[in-house]
Protein backbone atom coordinates (compact mmCIF):
# COMPACT_ATOMS: atom_id res chain seq x y z
CA UNK A 1 0.00 0.00 0.00
CA UNK A 2 2.78 2.65 1.06
CA UNK A 3 4.86 1.44 -2.15
CA UNK A 4 1.44 2.35 -4.40
CA UNK A 5 0.89 5.81 -2.38
CA UNK A 6 4.69 6.85 -3.24
CA UNK A 7 4.24 5.91 -6.93
CA UNK A 8 0.90 7.99 -6.84
CA UNK A 9 2.97 11.12 -5.11
CA UNK A 10 5.80 10.37 -7.73
CA UNK A 11 3.26 10.88 -10.47
CA UNK A 12 1.81 13.68 -9.54
CA UNK A 13 4.91 15.53 -8.90
CA UNK A 14 6.19 14.91 -12.59
CA UNK A 15 3.26 15.56 -14.27
CA UNK A 16 1.59 18.58 -12.38
CA UNK A 17 1.67 22.11 -14.27
CA UNK A 18 4.17 23.75 -11.31
CA UNK A 19 7.05 20.63 -12.34
CA UNK A 20 6.29 21.29 -16.09
CA UNK A 21 6.89 25.03 -15.41
CA UNK A 22 9.94 25.01 -13.66
CA UNK A 23 12.00 22.65 -15.44
CA UNK A 24 14.65 24.48 -17.22
CA UNK A 25 13.82 22.48 -20.98
CA UNK A 26 10.56 24.44 -20.98
CA UNK A 27 10.36 25.59 -24.69
CA UNK A 28 9.69 29.61 -25.17
CA UNK A 29 6.14 30.05 -26.31
CA UNK A 30 5.31 31.73 -29.21
CA UNK A 31 2.61 30.12 -30.63
CA UNK A 32 0.61 33.34 -30.90
CA UNK A 33 1.84 37.14 -31.37
CA UNK A 34 0.47 38.10 -28.21
CA UNK A 35 2.88 35.12 -26.60
CA UNK A 36 6.11 35.98 -28.65
CA UNK A 37 5.37 39.81 -27.52
CA UNK A 38 5.12 38.85 -23.79
CA UNK A 39 8.25 36.21 -24.35
CA UNK A 40 9.98 39.19 -25.96
CA UNK A 41 9.13 42.12 -23.30
CA UNK A 42 9.43 39.86 -19.81
CA UNK A 43 13.23 38.49 -21.64
CA UNK A 44 14.13 41.85 -22.18
CA UNK A 45 12.91 43.67 -18.86
CA UNK A 46 14.51 40.81 -17.06
CA UNK A 47 17.81 41.39 -19.22
CA UNK A 48 18.52 45.12 -18.13
CA UNK A 49 17.63 44.27 -14.19
CA UNK A 50 20.08 41.58 -14.92
CA UNK A 51 23.28 44.32 -16.31
CA UNK A 52 22.06 46.89 -13.84
CA UNK A 53 22.43 44.23 -10.81
CA UNK A 54 25.12 42.58 -12.24
CA UNK A 55 23.30 39.31 -12.39
CA UNK A 56 24.80 37.01 -14.93
CA UNK A 57 21.61 34.63 -14.87
CA UNK A 58 19.25 37.60 -15.45
CA UNK A 59 21.48 39.28 -17.93
CA UNK A 60 21.48 35.59 -19.93
CA UNK A 61 17.48 36.38 -20.74
CA UNK A 62 18.32 38.28 -23.64
CA UNK A 63 19.17 34.39 -25.46
CA UNK A 64 15.74 33.67 -25.14
CA UNK A 65 14.54 37.44 -26.58
CA UNK A 66 16.69 36.42 -29.46
CA UNK A 67 14.43 33.03 -29.73
CA UNK A 68 11.41 35.45 -31.06
CA UNK A 69 13.33 36.98 -34.11
CA UNK A 70 13.25 35.49 -37.56
CA UNK A 71 16.99 35.39 -38.36
CA UNK A 72 16.48 32.66 -41.71
CA UNK A 73 18.09 35.88 -43.95
CA UNK A 74 20.82 36.88 -41.43
CA UNK A 75 24.21 34.85 -42.00
CA UNK A 76 25.04 32.41 -39.15
CA UNK A 77 27.95 33.77 -38.56
CA UNK A 78 26.39 36.89 -37.48
CA UNK A 79 23.22 35.74 -35.98
CA UNK A 80 24.30 36.16 -32.77
CA UNK A 81 25.14 39.59 -32.77
CA UNK A 82 22.83 40.04 -34.61
CA UNK A 83 19.87 39.26 -32.44
CA UNK A 84 21.70 40.80 -29.45
CA UNK A 85 21.92 44.35 -31.21
CA UNK A 86 18.16 44.02 -32.70
CA UNK A 87 16.26 43.00 -29.44
CA UNK A 88 17.65 45.41 -27.80
CA UNK A 89 16.94 48.66 -30.65
CA UNK A 90 13.43 46.87 -30.88
CA UNK A 91 13.00 47.40 -27.39
CA UNK A 92 14.41 51.17 -27.55
CA UNK A 93 12.10 51.53 -30.18
CA UNK A 94 8.59 49.81 -28.84
CA UNK A 95 9.40 51.94 -25.48
CA UNK A 96 9.38 55.06 -26.86
CA UNK A 97 6.20 54.61 -29.36
CA UNK A 98 3.53 52.99 -27.44
CA UNK A 99 3.09 51.34 -24.42
CA UNK A 100 2.44 47.27 -24.78
CA UNK A 101 -1.30 46.34 -24.09
CA UNK A 102 -1.39 42.88 -24.70
CA UNK A 103 -4.68 42.79 -24.07
CA UNK A 104 -4.98 44.13 -27.65
CA UNK A 105 -2.49 41.65 -29.43
CA UNK A 106 -3.92 38.28 -30.95
CA UNK A 107 -4.24 35.33 -28.20
CA UNK A 108 -5.13 32.82 -30.90
CA UNK A 109 -2.79 32.17 -34.04
CA UNK A 110 -5.80 32.40 -36.47
CA UNK A 111 -4.09 35.14 -37.86
CA UNK A 112 -0.43 34.63 -39.93
CA UNK A 113 0.82 38.29 -39.30
CA UNK A 114 0.08 40.96 -36.99
CA UNK A 115 1.42 44.73 -37.33
CA UNK A 116 2.45 46.76 -34.18
CA UNK A 117 0.10 49.69 -33.65
CA UNK A 118 1.48 52.95 -35.61
CA UNK A 119 4.59 51.07 -36.92
CA UNK A 120 6.01 49.05 -39.13
CA UNK A 121 7.14 46.19 -36.63
CA UNK A 122 5.86 42.99 -37.67
CA UNK A 123 5.31 39.09 -35.50
CA UNK A 124 4.27 36.62 -38.58
CA UNK A 125 3.99 33.04 -38.70
CA UNK A 126 6.87 30.85 -39.99
CA UNK A 127 5.96 28.98 -43.07
CA UNK A 128 8.46 26.10 -43.08
CA UNK A 129 11.70 25.18 -41.84
CA UNK A 130 12.51 24.13 -38.32
CA UNK A 131 10.65 26.58 -36.57
CA UNK A 132 7.13 26.49 -38.66
CA UNK A 133 4.41 27.34 -37.09
CA UNK A 134 5.83 29.79 -34.41
CA UNK A 135 5.31 33.52 -34.32
CA UNK A 136 8.26 35.98 -34.67
CA UNK A 137 9.15 39.00 -35.21
CA UNK A 138 9.46 39.12 -39.21
CA UNK A 139 13.08 39.08 -41.13
CA UNK A 140 11.97 42.66 -42.58
CA UNK A 141 11.83 44.07 -38.80
CA UNK A 142 14.61 42.21 -37.98
CA UNK A 143 16.52 44.05 -41.25
CA UNK A 144 15.04 47.65 -40.37
CA UNK A 145 15.46 47.60 -36.73
CA UNK A 146 18.38 50.28 -36.91
CA UNK A 147 16.74 52.50 -39.37
CA UNK A 148 13.71 52.08 -37.06
CA UNK A 149 15.70 53.23 -33.89
CA UNK A 150 17.82 56.25 -36.04
CA UNK A 151 13.54 57.74 -36.88
CA UNK A 152 12.47 58.01 -32.78
CA UNK A 153 16.36 57.77 -30.95
CA UNK A 154 15.11 61.56 -30.01
CA UNK A 155 11.89 60.83 -28.86
CA UNK A 156 11.07 60.10 -24.93
CA UNK A 157 10.29 56.97 -23.15
CA UNK A 158 6.49 56.53 -22.84
CA UNK A 159 5.62 56.52 -19.35
CA UNK A 160 4.63 53.11 -17.65
CA UNK A 161 7.60 51.35 -19.67
CA UNK A 162 11.21 50.16 -18.53
CA UNK A 163 13.08 52.89 -20.96
CA UNK A 164 14.35 50.61 -23.15
CA UNK A 165 17.65 48.20 -23.23
CA UNK A 166 20.73 50.18 -22.07
CA UNK A 167 21.04 50.47 -25.48
CA UNK A 168 24.39 52.82 -26.80
CA UNK A 169 25.27 53.80 -30.10
CA UNK A 170 28.55 52.84 -31.22
CA UNK A 171 31.68 55.03 -30.33
CA UNK A 172 32.49 56.16 -34.06
CA UNK A 173 28.89 56.85 -34.93
CA UNK A 174 28.76 59.17 -32.03
CA UNK A 175 32.22 60.81 -32.49
CA UNK A 176 32.99 61.11 -36.24
CA UNK A 177 32.79 64.31 -38.27
CA UNK A 178 29.93 64.47 -40.68
CA UNK A 179 31.97 64.10 -43.48
CA UNK A 180 32.89 61.06 -42.46
CA UNK A 181 30.03 59.94 -42.51
CA UNK A 182 29.40 60.29 -45.93
CA UNK A 183 28.98 57.16 -48.37
CA UNK A 184 31.65 56.53 -51.50
CA UNK A 185 30.47 53.57 -53.09
CA UNK A 186 29.50 50.89 -50.70
CA UNK A 187 30.84 52.26 -47.41
CA UNK A 188 31.18 55.69 -45.32
CA UNK A 189 34.05 57.86 -44.96
CA UNK A 190 35.27 56.55 -41.96
CA UNK A 191 34.91 52.92 -42.88
CA UNK A 192 37.32 53.32 -45.96
CA UNK A 193 39.79 54.86 -43.66
CA UNK A 194 39.23 52.21 -41.11
CA UNK A 195 39.57 49.57 -43.38
CA UNK A 196 43.25 50.44 -44.64
CA UNK A 197 44.26 51.29 -41.56
CA UNK A 198 43.42 48.19 -40.08
CA UNK A 199 44.81 46.02 -42.50
CA UNK A 200 48.15 47.77 -42.13
CA UNK A 201 47.82 47.55 -38.14
CA UNK A 202 46.92 43.94 -38.33
CA UNK A 203 50.09 43.02 -40.42
CA UNK A 204 52.28 45.31 -37.55
CA UNK A 205 50.86 43.48 -35.14
CA UNK A 206 51.71 40.23 -36.39
CA UNK A 207 55.37 41.63 -37.19
CA UNK A 208 54.76 42.12 -33.32
CA UNK A 209 53.30 38.95 -32.30
CA UNK A 210 56.44 37.12 -34.29
CA UNK A 211 58.89 39.63 -32.40
CA UNK A 212 57.86 38.49 -29.45
CA UNK A 213 57.64 35.33 -30.30
CA UNK A 214 61.49 35.32 -31.10
CA UNK A 215 62.38 37.13 -28.11
CA UNK A 216 60.74 34.04 -25.82
CA UNK A 217 62.60 31.80 -27.84
CA UNK A 218 65.85 33.08 -27.37
CA UNK A 219 65.04 32.77 -23.42
CA UNK A 220 63.91 29.00 -23.82
CA UNK A 221 67.32 27.92 -25.56
CA UNK A 222 68.96 28.53 -22.29
CA UNK A 223 66.81 26.11 -20.70
CA UNK A 224 67.83 22.36 -20.00
CA UNK A 225 65.13 21.11 -21.93
CA UNK A 226 64.21 20.94 -25.64
CA UNK A 227 60.62 20.58 -25.63
CA UNK A 228 59.80 24.22 -25.28
CA UNK A 229 62.00 25.06 -27.47
CA UNK A 230 60.66 22.96 -30.31
CA UNK A 231 56.64 24.30 -29.23
CA UNK A 232 58.38 27.97 -30.05
CA UNK A 233 59.60 26.59 -33.13
CA UNK A 234 56.25 24.77 -34.45
CA UNK A 235 53.72 27.90 -33.05
CA UNK A 236 56.23 31.10 -34.85
CA UNK A 237 54.25 31.57 -37.70
CA UNK A 238 50.48 30.58 -36.99
CA UNK A 239 50.72 32.41 -33.76
CA UNK A 240 51.34 35.52 -35.18
CA UNK A 241 48.63 35.01 -38.24
CA UNK A 242 46.13 34.06 -35.07
CA UNK A 243 46.73 37.42 -33.50
CA UNK A 244 46.26 39.28 -36.64
CA UNK A 245 43.12 37.31 -36.92
CA UNK A 246 41.70 38.00 -34.07
CA UNK A 247 42.57 42.23 -33.91
CA UNK A 248 40.88 42.40 -37.20
CA UNK A 249 37.91 40.87 -35.95
CA UNK A 250 37.13 43.14 -33.60
CA UNK A 251 38.23 45.89 -35.37
CA UNK A 252 35.49 45.57 -38.31
CA UNK A 253 32.88 45.02 -35.90
CA UNK A 254 34.54 48.17 -34.32
CA UNK A 255 34.08 49.84 -37.45
CA UNK A 256 30.58 48.77 -37.15
CA UNK A 257 30.42 47.32 -40.89
CA UNK A 258 26.43 45.69 -41.71
CA UNK A 259 24.96 43.41 -43.56
CA UNK A 260 26.66 41.19 -46.73
CA UNK A 261 29.90 43.85 -45.99
CA UNK A 262 30.00 42.80 -41.93
CA UNK A 263 29.06 39.04 -43.51
CA UNK A 264 31.99 39.07 -46.04
CA UNK A 265 34.76 39.94 -44.24
CA UNK A 266 33.60 38.04 -41.22
CA UNK A 267 33.83 34.52 -43.04
CA UNK A 268 37.68 36.02 -44.72
CA UNK A 269 38.86 36.22 -40.75
CA UNK A 270 37.01 32.77 -39.93
CA UNK A 271 38.61 31.01 -43.23
CA UNK A 272 42.12 32.84 -41.93
CA UNK A 273 41.95 32.29 -38.78
CA UNK A 274 41.01 28.34 -38.98
CA UNK A 275 43.73 27.89 -41.46
CA UNK A 276 46.20 29.24 -38.77
CA UNK A 277 44.84 27.70 -36.11
CA UNK A 278 44.71 23.91 -37.48
CA UNK A 279 48.40 24.91 -39.04
CA UNK A 280 49.48 25.28 -35.15
CA UNK A 281 47.73 22.04 -34.49
CA UNK A 282 49.48 20.34 -37.00
CA UNK A 283 52.63 21.72 -36.34
CA UNK A 284 52.12 20.44 -32.72
CA UNK A 285 51.70 17.24 -33.51
CA UNK A 286 55.28 16.59 -34.57
CA UNK A 287 55.94 18.16 -31.32
CA UNK A 288 53.97 15.78 -29.43
CA UNK A 289 55.03 12.85 -30.98
CA UNK A 290 58.91 13.28 -31.31
CA UNK A 291 58.64 13.67 -27.72
CA UNK A 292 56.68 10.56 -27.43
CA UNK A 293 59.23 8.67 -29.50
CA UNK A 294 61.97 9.59 -26.99
CA UNK A 295 60.35 8.01 -23.95
CA UNK A 296 59.23 4.66 -26.27
CA UNK A 297 62.96 4.60 -26.81
CA UNK A 298 63.99 4.00 -23.10
CA UNK A 299 61.32 1.03 -23.17
CA UNK A 300 62.46 -2.81 -24.03
CA UNK A 301 59.33 -3.50 -27.09
CA UNK A 302 60.05 -2.39 -30.39
CA UNK A 303 56.14 -2.48 -30.66
CA UNK A 304 56.19 1.14 -29.50
CA UNK A 305 58.65 2.13 -31.96
CA UNK A 306 56.53 1.06 -34.81
CA UNK A 307 53.62 2.47 -33.65
CA UNK A 308 54.54 6.43 -33.17
CA UNK A 309 54.80 7.35 -37.09
CA UNK A 310 51.80 5.71 -37.43
CA UNK A 311 49.80 7.79 -34.09
CA UNK A 312 51.33 10.62 -35.63
CA UNK A 313 50.24 9.99 -38.70
CA UNK A 314 46.68 9.74 -37.44
CA UNK A 315 46.72 12.35 -35.17
CA UNK A 316 47.60 14.43 -38.21
CA UNK A 317 44.56 13.47 -40.60
CA UNK A 318 42.34 13.63 -37.20
CA UNK A 319 43.73 17.36 -37.31
CA UNK A 320 42.80 18.15 -40.90
CA UNK A 321 39.55 16.64 -40.63
CA UNK A 322 38.15 17.52 -37.23
CA UNK A 323 39.75 21.00 -38.19
CA UNK A 324 38.30 21.74 -40.99
CA UNK A 325 34.71 20.25 -39.86
CA UNK A 326 35.20 22.46 -36.87
CA UNK A 327 35.46 25.60 -39.89
CA UNK A 328 32.73 24.42 -42.04
CA UNK A 329 30.23 24.21 -38.73
CA UNK A 330 31.36 27.80 -37.70
CA UNK A 331 31.03 29.64 -40.95
CA UNK A 332 26.63 28.23 -40.40
CA UNK A 333 26.86 24.77 -42.36
CA UNK A 334 25.53 21.78 -40.84
CA UNK A 335 28.00 19.40 -40.82
CA UNK A 336 26.24 16.30 -39.72
CA UNK A 337 23.41 16.96 -42.90
CA UNK A 338 26.66 17.45 -44.94
CA UNK A 339 27.66 13.83 -43.36
CA UNK A 340 24.25 12.39 -44.00
CA UNK A 341 24.39 13.74 -47.71
CA UNK A 342 27.78 11.91 -47.81
CA UNK A 343 25.63 8.81 -47.03
CA UNK A 344 23.42 8.66 -50.14
CA UNK A 345 26.82 7.86 -52.11
CA UNK A 346 28.22 5.14 -49.32
CA UNK A 347 27.95 2.48 -51.54
CA UNK A 348 29.88 3.98 -54.35
CA UNK A 349 32.15 5.55 -51.92
CA UNK A 350 33.11 2.08 -50.48
CA UNK A 351 33.35 0.33 -53.97
CA UNK A 352 36.03 3.33 -54.99
CA UNK A 353 37.91 2.99 -51.48
CA UNK A 354 37.92 -0.28 -50.76
CA UNK A 355 41.42 -0.85 -52.20
CA UNK A 356 42.52 2.24 -49.76
CA UNK A 357 40.58 -0.13 -47.00
CA UNK A 358 42.12 -3.15 -47.95
CA UNK A 359 45.52 -1.42 -47.61
CA UNK A 360 44.52 0.11 -43.70
CA UNK A 361 43.50 -3.33 -42.64
CA UNK A 362 47.03 -4.78 -44.26
CA UNK A 363 49.08 -1.74 -41.88
CA UNK A 364 47.18 -2.69 -38.92
CA UNK A 365 48.40 -6.93 -39.61
CA UNK A 366 51.58 -5.27 -40.20
CA UNK A 367 51.71 -3.55 -36.94
CA UNK A 368 50.06 -6.57 -34.73
CA UNK A 369 51.75 -9.40 -36.23
CA UNK A 370 55.24 -7.09 -36.54
CA UNK A 371 56.66 -9.29 -39.53
CA UNK A 372 59.24 -6.83 -39.95
CA UNK A 373 59.82 -3.17 -38.52
CA UNK A 374 62.04 -0.40 -39.42
CA UNK A 375 65.24 -1.26 -40.65
CA UNK A 376 65.13 -4.86 -41.01
CA UNK A 377 66.38 -6.09 -44.54
CA UNK A 378 63.81 -8.06 -45.68
CA UNK A 379 62.35 -9.79 -48.70
CA UNK A 380 58.63 -9.35 -49.44
CA UNK A 381 57.79 -10.82 -52.33
CA UNK A 382 60.06 -10.09 -55.66
CA UNK A 383 61.59 -6.52 -53.80
CA UNK A 384 64.43 -6.89 -51.11
CA UNK A 385 65.89 -3.92 -49.48
CA UNK A 386 65.77 -2.17 -45.76
CA UNK A 387 62.33 -1.11 -44.57
CA UNK A 388 62.19 2.39 -44.33
CA UNK A 389 59.05 3.11 -43.50
CA UNK A 390 55.36 1.90 -42.51
CA UNK A 391 52.39 4.04 -43.10
CA UNK A 392 48.43 3.41 -43.42
CA UNK A 393 48.54 2.99 -47.05
CA UNK A 394 51.83 1.20 -47.77
CA UNK A 395 55.34 0.13 -46.91
CA UNK A 396 58.30 1.81 -48.49
CA UNK A 397 61.61 -0.53 -49.08
CA UNK A 398 65.02 1.08 -49.80
CA UNK A 399 66.34 -1.00 -52.04
CA UNK A 400 70.33 -2.21 -52.54
CA UNK A 401 70.62 -0.31 -56.06
CA UNK A 402 69.16 2.98 -53.04
CA UNK A 403 65.96 3.12 -55.41
CA UNK A 404 63.11 3.60 -53.03
CA UNK A 405 59.95 0.93 -53.73
CA UNK A 406 56.18 1.70 -52.13
CA UNK A 407 54.32 -1.51 -51.91
CA UNK A 408 50.68 -1.52 -50.58
CA UNK A 409 49.96 -2.90 -47.37
CA UNK A 410 47.60 -5.29 -48.89
CA UNK A 411 49.80 -6.55 -51.08
CA UNK A 412 52.10 -7.38 -48.26
CA UNK A 413 49.34 -8.54 -46.35
CA UNK A 414 49.06 -11.73 -48.87
CA UNK A 415 52.44 -12.18 -49.73
CA UNK A 416 55.83 -14.35 -48.34
CA UNK A 417 57.83 -12.06 -46.22
CA UNK A 418 61.04 -13.26 -45.61
CA UNK A 419 62.67 -11.22 -43.12
CA UNK A 420 66.97 -11.27 -42.78
CA UNK A 421 66.75 -8.90 -40.23
CA UNK A 422 65.58 -11.33 -37.88
CA UNK A 423 68.60 -13.94 -38.32
CA UNK A 424 70.48 -15.01 -34.90
CA UNK A 425 72.90 -16.67 -37.90
CA UNK A 426 73.98 -15.68 -41.42
CA UNK A 427 74.96 -18.13 -43.49
CA UNK A 428 77.81 -18.19 -45.78
CA UNK A 429 78.52 -21.35 -48.02
CA UNK A 430 81.81 -21.04 -50.15
CA UNK A 431 83.48 -23.56 -52.80
CA UNK A 432 87.13 -23.28 -52.71
CA UNK A 433 89.10 -24.97 -55.67
CA UNK A 434 92.47 -26.30 -55.31
CA UNK A 435 94.56 -27.77 -58.28
CA UNK A 436 94.84 -31.36 -59.23
CA UNK A 437 98.28 -31.75 -58.68
CA UNK A 438 97.51 -30.79 -54.79
CA UNK A 439 99.22 -34.01 -52.62
CA UNK A 440 96.56 -35.39 -50.11
CA UNK A 441 98.61 -34.69 -47.13
CA UNK A 442 98.59 -30.52 -47.92
CA UNK A 443 94.75 -31.11 -48.71
CA UNK A 444 93.83 -32.47 -45.26
CA UNK A 445 96.54 -29.80 -44.15
CA UNK A 446 94.59 -27.06 -45.90
CA UNK A 447 91.19 -28.62 -44.66
CA UNK A 448 92.20 -28.51 -40.86
CA UNK A 449 93.84 -24.36 -41.03
CA UNK A 450 90.41 -23.48 -42.63
CA UNK A 451 88.77 -25.58 -39.88
CA UNK A 452 90.75 -23.42 -37.39
CA UNK A 453 90.34 -20.18 -39.06
CA UNK A 454 86.55 -20.80 -38.53
CA UNK A 455 87.03 -21.43 -34.68
CA UNK A 456 89.47 -18.18 -34.50
CA UNK A 457 87.12 -15.69 -35.65
CA UNK A 458 84.94 -14.60 -32.80
CA UNK A 459 81.45 -13.85 -34.83
CA UNK A 460 81.41 -17.70 -36.24
CA UNK A 461 79.13 -20.33 -34.95
CA UNK A 462 81.24 -22.83 -32.92
CA UNK A 463 78.66 -25.59 -32.77
CA UNK A 464 77.83 -25.96 -36.20
CA UNK A 465 79.99 -25.81 -39.65
CA UNK A 466 81.53 -27.79 -41.95
CA UNK A 467 84.71 -28.11 -44.21
CA UNK A 468 85.26 -31.13 -46.12
CA UNK A 469 86.84 -32.01 -49.69
CA UNK A 470 83.41 -32.13 -51.30
CA UNK A 471 83.80 -33.86 -54.99
CA UNK A 472 86.41 -33.58 -58.09
CA UNK A 473 85.30 -30.55 -60.44
CA UNK A 474 86.22 -30.50 -64.09
CA UNK A 475 89.32 -28.74 -63.13
CA UNK A 476 90.26 -28.61 -59.43
CA UNK A 477 89.41 -30.22 -56.32
CA UNK A 478 86.68 -28.46 -54.85
CA UNK A 479 86.74 -28.00 -50.59
CA UNK A 480 82.50 -26.81 -49.11
CA UNK A 481 83.49 -24.07 -46.48
CA UNK A 482 79.89 -24.16 -45.27
CA UNK A 483 79.24 -22.04 -41.28
CA UNK A 484 77.28 -19.23 -39.67
CA UNK A 485 78.28 -15.88 -38.48
CA UNK A 486 76.79 -13.75 -35.58
CA UNK A 487 76.88 -10.12 -36.49
CA UNK A 488 73.87 -7.61 -36.65
CA UNK A 489 73.79 -6.29 -40.31
CA UNK A 490 75.02 -7.00 -43.86
CA UNK A 491 78.07 -4.74 -43.60
CA UNK A 492 79.17 -6.42 -40.64
CA UNK A 493 78.56 -9.71 -42.57
CA UNK A 494 80.67 -8.64 -45.24
CA UNK A 495 83.88 -7.82 -43.28
CA UNK A 496 83.46 -10.70 -41.31
CA UNK A 497 83.57 -12.56 -44.89
CA UNK A 498 86.50 -11.04 -45.93
CA UNK A 499 88.35 -11.62 -42.70
CA UNK A 500 88.34 -15.35 -42.87
CA UNK A 501 88.67 -15.29 -47.24
CA UNK A 502 92.16 -13.11 -46.28
CA UNK A 503 93.05 -15.91 -43.97
CA UNK A 504 92.32 -18.67 -45.77
CA UNK A 505 94.63 -16.74 -49.03
CA UNK A 506 97.47 -16.73 -46.06
CA UNK A 507 96.83 -20.18 -45.21
CA UNK A 508 97.19 -21.35 -49.19
CA UNK A 509 100.47 -19.52 -49.22
CA UNK A 510 101.91 -20.79 -45.69
CA UNK A 511 101.35 -24.73 -46.88
CA UNK A 512 102.27 -24.11 -50.24
CA UNK A 513 98.64 -25.24 -52.40
CA UNK A 514 97.41 -23.24 -55.57
CA UNK A 515 93.75 -22.32 -56.35
CA UNK A 516 92.63 -23.85 -59.51
CA UNK A 517 91.06 -22.01 -61.85
CA UNK A 518 89.25 -23.13 -65.20
CA UNK A 519 91.66 -24.83 -67.55
CA UNK A 520 91.70 -27.42 -70.05
CA UNK A 521 95.04 -29.63 -70.69
CA UNK A 522 95.18 -31.38 -73.95
CA UNK A 523 97.34 -34.85 -74.19
CA UNK A 524 98.47 -35.86 -77.51
CA UNK A 525 99.29 -39.33 -77.11
CA UNK A 526 100.95 -39.87 -80.62
CA UNK A 527 102.38 -38.17 -83.73
CA UNK A 528 102.75 -39.37 -87.09
CA UNK A 529 106.19 -39.77 -87.36
CA UNK A 530 106.13 -41.89 -83.96
CA UNK A 531 104.78 -44.99 -83.10
CA UNK A 532 103.50 -45.84 -79.98
CA UNK A 533 104.89 -48.31 -77.89
CA UNK A 534 103.77 -51.27 -76.59
CA UNK A 535 102.10 -51.33 -72.82
CA UNK A 536 103.11 -54.24 -70.84
CA UNK A 537 100.20 -56.02 -70.50
CA UNK A 538 101.19 -58.73 -67.65
CA UNK A 539 103.59 -56.28 -65.06
CA UNK A 540 100.88 -53.15 -65.39
CA UNK A 541 97.99 -55.72 -64.72
CA UNK A 542 99.54 -57.15 -61.30
CA UNK A 543 101.31 -53.63 -60.37
CA UNK A 544 97.58 -51.85 -60.65
CA UNK A 545 96.56 -54.45 -58.78
CA UNK A 546 98.21 -54.46 -56.04
CA UNK A 547 98.56 -50.83 -55.66
CA UNK A 548 94.73 -50.99 -55.89
CA UNK A 549 94.58 -53.87 -53.05
CA UNK A 550 96.76 -51.59 -50.83
CA UNK A 551 94.30 -49.29 -50.23
CA UNK A 552 91.47 -51.75 -49.39
CA UNK A 553 90.54 -53.17 -45.84
CA UNK A 554 94.31 -54.09 -43.87
CA UNK A 555 96.09 -52.55 -46.89
CA UNK A 556 99.56 -50.96 -46.65
CA UNK A 557 98.09 -48.07 -48.16
CA UNK A 558 94.52 -47.71 -46.81
CA UNK A 559 93.66 -44.80 -44.34
CA UNK A 560 90.23 -44.80 -44.57
CA UNK A 561 90.06 -41.51 -42.26
CA UNK A 562 92.31 -39.65 -43.79
CA UNK A 563 96.34 -38.76 -42.87
CA UNK A 564 94.91 -37.57 -39.30
CA UNK A 565 96.26 -34.38 -40.27
CA UNK A 566 93.03 -33.03 -40.71
CA UNK A 567 90.08 -33.46 -37.87
CA UNK A 568 86.12 -32.72 -38.85
CA UNK A 569 84.76 -29.94 -36.68
CA UNK A 570 81.70 -32.21 -35.67
CA UNK A 571 84.05 -34.92 -34.44
CA UNK A 572 86.07 -32.89 -31.86
CA UNK A 573 85.52 -33.65 -28.59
Amino acid sequence: MNMLLNKLLIATVLFSPVAWASTPLKPVDLSSPRDTMHTFIQSMNQYKQGVIKSNSELESKIEKAIRTLNLENTPYVLRVEKGRETVKLLKEVIDRVKKVSFNEIPKQGDADLWRFPGTEITISRVKKGERAGEFLFSPETVFRAKEFYSKVKHLPYIKGTTKGALYKEPWLEEHVPKWAKNKIFLFENYQWIGLFLIIFLSGLFKKVVRFLTLRIKSITKKTTVKWDDQIIDALEKPVGSIAACAFLFFSIHALHFEGKALYFFTVIIQVLFSVALIQAAYRSVDVFTEYLFKFTKKTEPSLDDQLIPLIKKAVRFFVLVFGILMAIQNLGFNVMSILAGLGLGGLAFALAAKDTCANLFGSFMIFFDQPFKVGDWAVIGSQEGVVESIGFRSTRIRTFHNSLISIPNSTVANTEIDNMGKRAYRRVVAHLGLTYDTPPEKMEAFLEGVKNIIKANKTTRKDYFHVVFNKFSDSSLEVMLYFFLKVPDWSQEVIEKQNIYLEILRLAKEIDVDFAFPTQTLHVETFPEKQPGKLQQSSTKESLSQKAESFGPKGVNSQPAGLGIFTPPFQEK
